[in-house]
């Protein structure tokens, strides 16, 4: 059993997990580059001059994050919707992270209130947890705020408010998270954080940002959780 991982729980009293990464890959079947150039066809088809570095960018929540900054609601709105549109379909081919489900499920029966922290739309989280069973176990949701990208993780406000829902104070919980964003956010809000490291560039940059601990399969905490539940 991970050592670290085992002190890290014992000072948690509730659970907060990124979604793209920890519970699934979101754009596994729907490519994120392909869904990027569809919120870019949004701005051709308003007539906006996108620069070349926007055309070409292959994440759409970058898209959506840059076009917010640019200040014009209307646009920021359209391209919000066509991105909870994409993402909606995009998790009909979602496919779920190793060991994603049992940490789920076993913090549950550990004792743990579990809630998903994400900056996919909480309608995309809904139907995936509905659709692979888990939606019983999660609670609340809190997903991107609505053409407002700007409130994005690292922005330390979503995770804050998962904390609060669940009855926790920030120092009490943990973030599982597959990105810097999902570290500095947590660093930001005072919660424990888990870096979940999908890639192995990913370790390094991890540890350098300050989580508190890196995991490269979610079946380490898995484990943890199992052991603390049996104990």
């Amino acid at each position: 059993m991970n050592a670290d991982l085992g002190r890290l729980f014992d000072e948690v009293g509730a659970v907060l997990l990124d979604f793209d990464g920890p519970v699934c890959s979101v754009f596994a079947g729907y490519p994120a580059p392909r869904v990027a150039a569809e919120l870019v066809e949004v701005l051709h088809r308003r007539g906006i001059e996108v620069p070349p570095d926007l055309a070409s960018e292959p994440d759409p929540l970058e898209v959506l994050r840059r076009i917010g900054a640019a200040g014009d609601q209307k646009v920021t709105q359209a391209v919000e919707d066509a991105l909870c549109a994409a993402e909606r379909q995009a998790v009909e081919t979602a496919e779920p992270t190793p060991y994603g489900r049992e940490v789920v499920v076993a913090a549950r029966q550990a004792g743990l209130p579990v809630a998903v922290v994400s900056n996919n739309s909480a309608g995309a989280v809904s139907a995936y947890l509905a659709a692979h069973r888990l939606a019983v176990h999660v609670s609340p949701i809190v997903g991107r705020a609505y053409a407002a990208p700007e409130r994005m993780k690292p922005n330390p406000e979503p995770i804050r408010q998962a904390a609060h829902a669940v009855g926790e104070p920030p120092a009490r919980c943990v973030l599982i998270g597959d990105s810097l964003s999902d570290i500095d956010g947590a660093r930001a809000a005072g919660t424990l954080v888990i870096g979940y490291a999908n890639r192995p560039a990913k370790v390094g940059k991890f540890q350098e940002a300050g989580a508190d601990v890196v995991v490269t399969s979610m079946r380490e905490i898995a484990d943890v959780l199992v052991a603390r539940m049996n104990s």
